[in-house]
C-alpha cells in the first residue's frame, strides 16, 4: 500500500489493495451543529487537495481519510459516514463542475415531501413531483431544470446506474440518507461516476430535512475541466451496453432471414423462421447488467495500457472484439433459458420466461440457437484474429459450455432424488455452474489483445472464487425476490435446487426437522407426481424459513461470502499489469455486492417444537 503526506497526516493510496468491505454501521450520525457540519467539510476539502484524482476511491480508503479528518478536528467516530461523503465530495467537485448542466442528472429523495396531503403520484422513475410548493422538493427541481438537470426523485441506485450506462449523463448530484450514500458508493462510486451529495439530517424517511444552503449551492457548481481525470469504467460500460442496441445489434449478428425488419415487427411474422430467429436476438436484447461482455472488453483494455479508463473518445474496439464480447452474452442468456426450463421459472427479467410466453420446444429451441449463434460470432472473425487466436478463444469458450453442463447436470440429478447434501457438494456445483462464465469473460478479453498463457491459472483461479461467492449471494437474494429478474422470493425452494443454505440446514438441524425439510423439497418438486405449489404457497415457504432460520443459515452463506472474496482478492494482489488488477478488484467490488441479509419475523423466532 502507496501514500502520500499532507498537512494532516498521510493519505492512502485510492487505489490500494481492496480489502474486505468495511461496515459503517453505528458510525452514520449526522453532526446536529451547522458549525460542526461546515467544519468537516471545510477539513475534508483541504485534505483533498493533494490526494492523486487519477486514481478512483475505494471505500478502504476514503474510511481512512474520512478518520483522519474527524482526529484532527477531535470529532467523535460516530460522525463517520457523514465525513466520508464529504471527503467523496472534495474528491469529485472539480470534476462534477467540468460537466455541463445537461448532462449531470439531479437525484432527490422522495422521503424530503410533505408526508401529509403530498399529491404527487409515483411512475417508473419515481415521485412524479407536482411542485405544489408543500415542500423544498419542488424548489429543488425547479432550480435544476432551469439549469438544465435531468432529474429523478427516486432512491433507486439501479436505475441511476442504468442512466448513466444508457449515456444520457455524465454526473450525479444527490440528496440523500447516509444509508443510501453508502448504498450509492458501492454501485456508483466504485464505477469511477462523478458525484456531489448533500447528506439528510436524518434518516427517518418521513418529513426530514437538509441543509438547503448547500443543495442550491452544489447543483451551482460549474468550472472549466480539471487537468487531472479520474479513470473510469463507464466508458468501456456503455460500450458493453451498445453491443445491445438493435441497430448495433444486428449489424454485428448480421441474422439472414430478417432483412431489413424491425425486431418488432419480425417478432409478429408469419414466416416461423423470421420469427424464431426474432425472438432469439429478442432476448439476447432483454435486461441483465452485461457484465460478462462488459468484463471482456475492459480486460482487452486493460491489456492495451486501459485507455478506455482515460478518456471518453480517442480509442476504438474491433468488430472482433465486439462480436467475442457478444457471444459471451449470447451463452450467458442461452444458459438462462434452458435454466428457466428446468426450474419452471416465471419471470426472467420482469416478463414471462420463454417456455412460459412461447412454450417448451420452441424455448428449448431459441437456447439452442443462441448457442450455435455465440460460436458463430467468434468464428466468423478468424480471418482477423488468425487461426491460432480463434482456436484458443473456442476452445475456451466449449470449455466454459461443458463445465456448467456438468454442474447443471449434477444439479438436476440431485434434485431427481433430494437427499442430504453437504457444502462441499454445493461449493463443486457452484464452481461448474458460475465460474466458468467469469473465467470465458476475462480470457476472452486477455488473448484478443494479445498471449494469455501466463494468466491462464490465477484468473481461473480468480474467477471460481468469485463465481462461488456470487453464486451463494444469489442463494440469499433468492429470498428476497427483486423487481429486475425473478419476481417471486423464494423460487429455489419451489425448484427443489441444491442451494448453499440447503446444505447448511441439513448440516446444522436435528434429525426431525432435517426430515421435514427433505420432505418439503419432496413435495414441491417437478419430477413427483404432486404438482408444484403456487409459489404464492406462503405456508410452506414460511415452514421453509423457520428452518432455515433455526439453521442460521444466512449468516453462514454471508461468512462464507467474505472467505471466498478474500480469496479472490488475494490473487488480485499477485495480477500484473496494474490495470489487469485493478480491473480485479472492481469486479470483487462489484459482482460481490452485499445487500441486506434476510430478517427473521415473529414467526421465524418461534421454538422448533411449535413449528408446523
Amino acid at each position: 500500500m502507496t501514500a502520500t503526506t499532507n498537512a494532516l497526516g498521510t493519505i492512502p493510496d485510492t487505489a490500494s489493495v481492496a480489502a474486505p468491505r468495511l461496515s459503517t454501521a453505528g458510525y452514520k450520525e449526522v453532526p446536529p451543529e451547522r458549525a460542526t457540519r461546515d467544519a468537516i467539510r471545510a477539513a475534508a476539502e483541504a485534505y483533498c487537495r493533494t490526494v492523486d484524482r487519477s486514481k478512483p476511491l475505494t471505500k478502504e480508503s476514503t474510511r481512512a481519510m474520512a478518520e483522519a479528518v474527524l482526529r484532527q478536528l477531535g470529532l467523535s467516530e460516530r460522525y463517520l459516514g457523514f465525513t466520508m461523503v464529504m471527503i467523496t465530495n472534495a474528491f469529485w467537485r472539480d470534476q462534477v463542475a467540468a460537466v455541463p448542466f445537461h448532462r449531470r442528472l439531479m437525484l432527490l429523495p422522495h422521503c424530503l415531501k410533505n408526508a401529509e396531503g403530498c399529491p404527487a403520484d409515483y411512475d417508473e422513475f419515481g415521485l412524479n413531483c407536482q411542485k405544489c410548493g408543500a415542500c423544498h422538493v419542488g424548489d429543488f427541481r425547479t432550480k435544476a431544470e432551469q439549469l438544465g438537470y435531468k432529474v429523478l426523485i427516486s432512491e433507486g441506485t439501479p436505475i441511476v446506474l442504468k442512466i448513466i450506462v444508457s449515456g444520457h449523463v455524465d454526473a450525479i448530484v444527490g440528496v440523500a440518507c447516509l444509508n443510501v450514500l453508502e448504498k450509492a458508493f458501492d454501485k456508483v462510486l466504485v464505477a469511477g461516476i462523478p458525484c456531489l451529495a448533500t447528506p439528510l439530517l436524518s434518516s427517518n424517511c418521513k418529513n426530514t430535512s437538509v441543509d438547503n444552503d448547500w443543495v442550491f449551492e452544489t447543483m451551482g457548481v460549474h468550472t472549466p475541466p480539471p487537468t487531472q481525470q479520474t479513470r473510469t469504467y463507464v466508458h468501456l460500460m456503455r460500450a458493453a451496453n451498445a453491443l445491445f442496441e438493435e441497430a448495433e445489434l444486428l449489424r454485428l449478428v448480421a441474422p439472414p432471414r430478417r432483412g431489413t425488419l424491425p425486431l418488432a415487427e419480425a417478432l409478429q411474422h408469419p414466416d416461423p423462421l423470421i420469427r424464431q430467429e426474432a425472438i432469439a436476438l429478442d432476448f439476447l436484447a432483454r435486461g441483465g447488467k452485461r457484465s460478462r461482455p462488459f468484463i471482456t472488453l475492459a480486460a482487452y483494455d486493460a491489456l492495451r495500457g486501459a485507455p478506455a479508463t482515460r478518456q471518453a473518445d480517442g480509442w476504438e474496439l474491433s468488430d472482433a472484439v465486439k462480436r467475442t464480447a457478444l457471444a459471451i452474452e449470447t451463452f450467458h442468456k442461452a444458459s438462462l433459458v434452458h435454466d428457466d426450463i428446468e426450474d419452471d421459472d416465471a419471470y426472467r427479467y420482469g416478463q414471462e420466461t420463454l417456455h412460459r410466453a412461447y412454450g417448451l420446444g420452441p424455448a428449448i429451441n431459441v437456447g439452442d440457437y443462441l448457442i450455435g449463434l455465440g460460436y458463430r460470432l467468434v468464428s466468423r472473425e478468424r480471418a482477423v484474429l488468425g487461426a491460432e487466436t480463434t482456436a484458443d478463444l473456442l476452445d475456451k469458450l466449449a470449455e466454459a459450455h461443458t463445465r456448467l453442463s456438468e454442474g447443471q447436470g449434477a444439479e438436476l440429478f440431485w434434485r431427481q432424488a433430494p437427499q442430504a447434501l453437504s457444502t462441499l457438494d454445493v461449493l463443486k456445483i457452484y464452481a461448474l455452474k458460475t465460474a466458468p462464465a467469469f473465467e470465458a469473460a476475462l480470457y476472452c478479453g486477455i488473448r484478443l489483445a494479445g498471449p494469455a498463457a501466463h494468466l491462464e491459472k490465477p484468473l481461473a483461479d480468480f474467477a471460481r472464487h468469485l463465481g462461488v461467492a456470487f453464486q451463494i449471494l444469489n442463494d440469499i437474494h433468492d429470498w428476497r425476490g427483486d423487481d429486475h429478474n425473478k419476481l417471486v422470493a423464494g423460487q429455489d425452494v419451489f425448484a427443489g435446487r441444491p442451494t448453499l443454505l440447503l446444505a447448511f440446514a441439513l448440516e446444522t438441524l436435528p434429525p426431525a426437522q432435517r426430515g421435514e425439510l427433505l420432505e418439503l423439497l419432496d413435495h414441491g418438486h417437478p419430477s413427483r407426481s404432486t404438482p408444484v405449489p403456487d409459489p404464492n404457497d406462503t405456508d410452506r415457504l414460511q415452514r421453509v424459513r423457520n428452518l432455515y432460520f433455526a439453521a442460521d443459515v444466512f449468516a453462514k452463506a454471508d461468512k462464507l461470502v467474505d472467505k471466498f472474496r478474500a480469496k479472490a482478492e488475494a490473487i488480485a494482489d499477485e495480477i500484473q499489469p496494474d490495470e489487469l488488477r485493478e480491473l480485479l478488484y472492481y469486479l470483487v467490488d462489484t459482482v460481490l455486492e452485499k445487500g441486506e441479509l434476510p430478517q427473521p419475523s415473529p414467526l421465524d423466532v418461534l421454538p422448533l417444537t411449535l413449528r408446523s
